[in-house]
């Protein structure tokens, strides 16, 4: 705080309210109604991360609060600075990512008298978030910020928005208020545990099957998730899988996962909505007498369930409930006698042999060949992060490469993120490579954000592949209507390489399989902010299917 103003302004209130709970950068655009605010960090211990696109800044909160577990901070100002951060909300919200959007907001004062930018902030954004709300008083700022803290990470975690009145944040707190931290009771995180009777009853209905799954949403599915999954599924014997994928039981990440779900006789979803991704638990995706099993910390998504086939739920958060199972497993023996186990594994792993004898045609790589080349690279340089973004091209890295970090667009299907997320992963880990593939559509989202990594000094390798059209639209239009009625997804195939060189980064061009892994090592000895503009053959996202299997 600026003492020589004397008593805090809410600004100052704010800012040392996110300082005191623990935020250390936030990620921003600037504009009239948050000055106060930018003001207010002058002096503080966060650091500031100003990009060139409000929804930008959104994702990168998103991604932040992904890799980390804390609350990713955005911040940016009303009216149309809000509405474009909003649109990013909807990614993290499918993607259970805690993220507290700040946007300015017209003056209280001034409301209904026709203020400038003035709008239902609060409104736009409740339907893309867990709480959206207005701050109505300088006294009550401290709460607001640190209620929505808490609310971002509680149950299934998720984004908040808080709208801040631009008269609050420079009026001055009255004499009694101080930035004092704020109530326990506000900022403390409650842990749903599941109770001794829950983790009975599941376990005893994961006796009584033959061929059970656990499924996790994409809560479980950052490092410590996926850790938790696999330290259940050791105890347990029973196949634990995580799904964040759009593509839901057709992901290719999972291989085909689909035919072995369709002979599940019991589903146990922790912290897993039954939706479209699931096929909504029909038939044939999923067998008509598979028995459910709902754990989750919003009761309302037990109902989507048919009480018929519910046979154990309860409330409770994924990642203890994850822990307390496995718990409930030690020292005990993992299920015998049965292959299912094995006949999960090795669908979730398959892969179509011919796809090692996948090539493109003259001048551009079949997506095979791309995947190959960045996997090869992501093992020469390990403890990366890989990034997959796009309709169609976003698919094939999901089924081909690994990296101990992923990061991908989520359940909400959104593209364009893959920029943002890189900028924020490479500030999560300056070491590792960050790799992120991409279309081409895709890149034209967000581009200008290879400024804020150059100004930053933020590198990362964005390989586009580039088809020159919206391809998974394109593929709609061959499959729904014909060729002949395929029309207005094209793009050019343009230089996007020669855009970030002109902004500062390195770009090369590739059109030979052969020459990937040089550019790959080029790019990533250039310590720049980098694109490698891949030219591709347009082809479908894989759709993993194996010969008929039978399980026993």
């Amino acid at each position: 705080m600026d003492q020589s103003r004397g008593r805090p302004r809410g600004a100052d209130i704010v800012v040392e309210t996110l300082e005191r709970l623990g935020v250390r950068r936030i990620f921003t655009l600037s504009g009239n109604h948050i000055m106060p605010i930018f003001d207010a960090l002058l002096g503080t211990d966060i650091a500031v991360v100003h990009v060139r696109q409000e929804a930008a800044c959104v994702h990168m909160a998103d991604a932040w609060g992904r890799l980390t577990g804390e609350v990713g901070v955005a911040l940016v100002t009303g009216g149309q600075g809000q509405t474009n951060g909003a649109a990013a909300l909807f990614t993290a919200l499918a993607a259970e990512s805690p993220v507290l959007l700040l946007s300015g907001h017209a003056g209280l004062s001034e409301l209904g008298r026709g203020a400038f930018q003035e709008l239902a902030q609060a409104d736009i954004a409740r339907p893309m978030t867990k709480a959206s709300w207005t701050a109505a008083a300088v006294d009550t700022l401290a709460d607001d910020v640190a209620r929505a803290l808490r609310i971002a990470r509680a149950g299934r975690p998720g984004p908040v928005h808080l709208s801040l009145p631009v008269d609050l944040l420079e009026a001055q707190a009255p004499a009694a208020l101080s930035a004092a931290p704020p109530a326990p009771a506000e900022a403390a995180i409650r842990v749903g545990a599941p109770g001794a009777d829950l983790v009975a009853a599941v376990a005893a209905e994961l006796g009584r099957a033959q061929r059970p799954l656990i499924l996790c949403g994409p809560v479980a599915c950052g490092a410590e998730g996926r850790a938790r999954m696999a330290a259940l599924e050791a105890a347990s014997g029973v196949p634990v899988l995580g799904m964040e994928s759009p593509r839901g039981l057709n992901d290719p990440s999972l291989g085909a996962f689909a035919e072995v779900l369709a002979q599940a006789d019991c589903l146990v979803l922790v912290g897993k909505p039954l939706d479209f991704t699931l096929k909504f638990g029909e038939a044939p995706a999923v067998a008509p007498d598979c028995r459910f099993v709902v754990v989750d910390p919003d009761p309302a998504l037990v109902a989507r369930v048919d009480p018929a086939r519910l046979a154990v739920s309860g409330t409770a958060d994924a990642l203890p409930t994850l822990a307390a199972l496995a718990g409930s497993c030690a020292g005990g023996r993992p299920r015998a006698g049965t292959d299912w186990p094995a006949t999960v594994r090795a669908a979730v792993a398959y892969r179509p042999p011919d796809w090692d004898d996948r090539r493109g045609p003259e001048g551009r790589l079949h997506p095979v060949e791309l995947c190959r080349g960045v996997a090869a690279f992501l093992d020469r340089h390990p403890g990366g992060t890989l990034i997959c973004d796009g309709g169609e091209i976003g698919q094939w890295p999901q089924a081909l490469m690994q990296a101990p970090r992923r990061l991908i667009n989520g359940v909400s299907g959104t593209i364009g993120a893959s920029l943002p997320f890189a900028l924020a992963a490479r500030l999560h880990d300056p070491a590792g490579p960050v790799v992120a593939v991409l279309g081409d559509g895709t890149f034209g989202f967000h581009m200008a954000e290879f400024d804020t990594a150059v100004r930053y000094g933020l590198p990362f390798i964005a390989v586009v592949g580039n088809d020159a059209r919206w391809n998974a639209e394109y593929q709609i239009q061959l499959r729904q209507y014909g060729a002949a009625r395929a029309r207005h997804c094209d793009l050019l195939s343009s230089r996007y390489d020669r855009v970030v060189t002109a902004l500062g980064g390195h770009g090369a061009l590739v059109t030979r399989a052969e020459d990937l892994s040089g550019a790959l090592e080029e790019a990533q000895a250039s310590g720049l902010p980098a694109c490698l503009n891949v030219l591709i053959e347009s082809v479908p996202a894989p759709v993993i299917r194996r010969p008929k299997i039978s399980v026993p």
